[in-house]
């Protein structure tokens, strides 16, 4: 009977295999015998190496930058406004005008910025919230294909010493120990590079990282 580690250790030799058709009876069957089978799948490694996600991620920080050129003259022009006023009598009818646009121009820069970061934050969150289903898609897939029966999240990060954070994220871990062979992640970053679309103009940047 062959082990759980030869059937999943599959997973890393790519996609085009792992599309193919071609099982073979004898392989078939010997997974058809093992009683459970599972595996892992560190999704934060995907959201953050995978380079079709990164390329969405750059986007929304572009326009987010870009955002922030506009708004830095916006107070400018603001600040500007608030220093003619000083130059002006209080009580007259120009200081009036004047201080009465400085609140409309403070108003408005407020209502725009706040709808700005909130469109830009609900965008980020919709590449987290459909990228989400396309990795659990590629994990269902790979789950199929190979009669998978539980797939766990797990963190690969290494914990560093030096810092306090990942020290307890490390101590966190719900997954102590697993073998190797039983990491579905490069499977699932083959199966999304097949499925994320880009932009026109949005590079993908390379391929995507290679896991030891």
């Amino acid at each position: 009977m062959r082990t759980v580690r030869h059937q999943v250790g599959v997973f890393a030799i790519g996609l085009a295999t792992v599309l193919a058709p071609g099982l073979t009876t004898s392989t078939a069957s010997a997974q058809d015998s093992a009683p459970h089978r599972v595996a892992v799948v560190d999704v934060a490694f995907i959201f953050k190496n995978h380079p079709g996600i990164k390329a969405q991620v750059a986007k929304v920080e572009g326009e987010l930058k870009a955002y922030d050129a506009e708004l830095k003259q916006k107070r400018e022009q603001l600040k500007n406004t608030a220093a003619k006023l000083k130059t002006l009598t209080p009580g007259s009818p120009d200081y009036a005008a004047l201080e009465e646009q400085l609140a409309s121009m403070d108003s408005k820069l407020r209502l725009d910025m706040a709808r700005k970061r909130k469109e830009l934050a609900d965008a980020e969150a919709k590449i987290y919230f459909d990228n989400y289903q396309q990795i659990a898609a590629g994990v269902k897939f790979l789950a199929n294909h190979y009669k998978i029966n539980l797939v766990l999240r797990y963190n690969s990060e290494e914990m560093d010493q030096a810092e306090g954070e990942s020290v307890i994220r490390g101590v966190m871990k719900n997954i102590v120990y697993h073998d190797a062979s039983l990491d579905m992640t490069p499977g699932v970053m083959q199966y999304l590079d097949k499925v994320i679309k880009t932009e026109p103009g949005i590079a993908l940047g390379g391929a995507s990282p290679s896991r030891n």
